[in-house]
């Protein structure tokens, strides 16, 4: 395939771009530095002239905090930024594989969320891909595939495995709230099943996580005993004693149900413990 990779210098896009060159693809990798998605005439001149098979989009405004009072840029990234590239896709007859989250889900189900569950983002971060999802399937159609995913770590950036590792090796306590809970996904599994859904290109939405459901507070338990540190590090609060409170409301609820990938006969991505296991190790 040939496959041009926006936000390729991220957590995700890192991933993305080192497991399609080794599966033998011509890879296009545009960082933000390349390619900012929110210029359009910067999208349209870059796909017209890479002319891809697949664009993987892995750039977003991820900071959910800041998204809060930078709304604007939010929506110029999440939103605006997906429509341009999905015109731009549309142009060249390029499929779109589209990468949004957990946050578009209000959170408050009993159950894990499936692909044709109602969504309700409660923050502007939530609502800002939300947007991106509807404009990219409205320009698109079954031309986009769109994968919602949570709790994103990997070996490049920061993330909840690099914060805890430093906070134990300083010997600090910790807490963390148990009463969210998510699937933790490893960009190692979730790279090589995005291109797996840019070859076969099947449209429509997936839920795509490692599985092995986990509140916070016993992920960064995890996470210490993978890491050879005392788990008893770590005491749990809820999100209501947080000091300070978090600017953006987080879902209670962010576990994803991978039904449709499952359903279509798919392997399901391992339990998360095997890949923060592997990861640690490379750490």
């Amino acid at each position: 395939m040939r496959v041009l990779v926006t936000g390729a210098a991220g957590q995700l896009g890192t991933d993305v771009v080192d497991h399609l060159v080794a599966s033998g693809d011509q890879v296009v990798a545009v960082d933000r530095q390349a390619l900012d998605i929110a210029d359009n005439e910067q999208v349209d001149a870059t796909v017209a002239d890479v002319h891809p098979d697949v664009v993987i989009n892995c750039a977003a405004f991820t900071a959910v905090d800041r998204c809060e009072t930078e709304i604007e840029t939010a929506h110029d990234v999440n939103e605006h930024g997906v429509r341009f590239l999905a015109r731009a896709c549309d142009r060249v007859g390029a499929h779109l594989v589209h990468v949004s989250t957990d946050y578009v889900f209000d959170g408050m189900l009993d159950r894990a969320y499936r692909e044709d569950d109602t969504t309700n983002p409660q923050s502007v971060y939530g609502m800002s891909k939300l947007a991106g999802e509807r404009a990219a399937a409205e320009v698109l159609g079954d031309a986009v595939t769109i994968v919602r995913t949570s709790w994103v770590c990997g070996e490049h950036g920061n993330n909840m495995v690099k914060l805890v590792r430093r906070l134990a090796a300083a010997g600090n306590p910790m807490s963390f709230v148990d009463d969210q809970r998510g699937c933790p996904t490893f960009t190692a599994d979730l790279a090589p099943a995005l291109r797996s859904v840019a070859g076969n290109r099947p449209g429509g939405i997936y839920h795509l996580t490692n599985a092995g459901p986990v509140s916070w507070y016993e992920f960064v338990r995890e996470i210490l005993a993978a890491s050879g540190h005392d788990p008893a590090l770590v005491s749990p609060i809820s999100t209501s004693e947080l000091d300070p409170p978090r600017p953006a409301p987080r879902p209670a609820n962010s576990v994803l149900d991978n039904a449709r990938w499952i359903a279509e006969g798919r392997a399901p991505l391992r339990d998360f413990r095997a890949p923060l296991a592997e990861l640690v190790a490379r750490l």
